[in-house]
């Protein structure tokens, strides 16, 4: 079973003070708000709400890291990191399986994520070829087919395992390359690839992309920051 090692961002709450004119002789209640969900009732037009912003530094921890299917992976701090692109491209991918009402995230949604971030080296390399967003899609209807209208994903859309595979298998090859540096967007490309059974795989070379664009990509992997 993969191991989420993705931490929540954490901020820290500010307080807000508002208090609300009568208008047309009636009052208007709006009870305080969090961030954790509590009911905000909106202020009608008539009404003018004051709220005091304080200024505040936000507490945030993020461990740049992915689901794995190796458990001894999830602690280990000699790993090298995820870079915040591809760390993006990971969270468009959920996004993407979402919108679309797959059950899981797969290959074709991970490589829709990657172009969906669009500012990483991989992302560009796909749309230099022809590859784009809007195909990927269009491939990825045709290949798997439309969910049921009435169906809703999960809010985080497990990963396939040919997805998840692909995640380690990108783990795997920068700590071959003995380069410095974090996982990028590119390897994650690459890993998709790799899973030559899988839809992401099958929607790519569909698209042309084949071993000799990959090894092309290879090359200038390690100088996307």
């Amino acid at each position: 079973m993969a191991s989420h090692t993705l931490l929540v961002l954490s901020i820290s709450p500010s307080t807000s003070q508002s208090c609300c004119r009568k208008s047309n002789n009636s009052s208007l209640s709006v009870p305080r708000s969090s961030l954790f969900g509590n009911k905000l009732s909106i202020p009608s037009p008539n009404s003018r709400l004051f709220v005091r912003k304080h200024r505040r530094s936000p507490i945030s921890t993020v461990l740049f890291s992915l689901p794995t299917a190796k458990p001894d992976r999830a602690s280990s701090e000699k790993l090298p990191k995820w870079s915040a692109r591809a760390i993006k491209s990971f969270a468009m991918a959920e996004l993407e399986a979402r919108k679309l009402k797959y059950l899981n995230t797969g290959t074709e949604a991970l490589l829709m994520g990657i172009l969906v971030e669009g500012t990483s080296l991989a992302a560009k390399f796909l749309r230099a070829n022809g590859i784009t967003l809007l195909k990927v899609r269009e491939e990825t209807v045709n290949s798997l087919g439309k969910s049921d209208m009435y169906f809703f994903s999960p809010e985080h859309p497990p990963l396939t395992e040919s997805a998840q595979r692909a995640l380690d298998w990108a783990v795997d090859e920068k700590l071959k390359s003995g380069e410095s540096g974090e996982i990028t967007p590119a390897y994650l490309l690459l890993g998709i690839w790799s899973e030559k059974e899988s839809a992401g795989h099958k929607i790519m070379a569909a698209l042309g992309f084949d071993d000799e664009k990959a090894n092309e990509l290879t090359k200038s992997m390690n100088e996307d920051v």
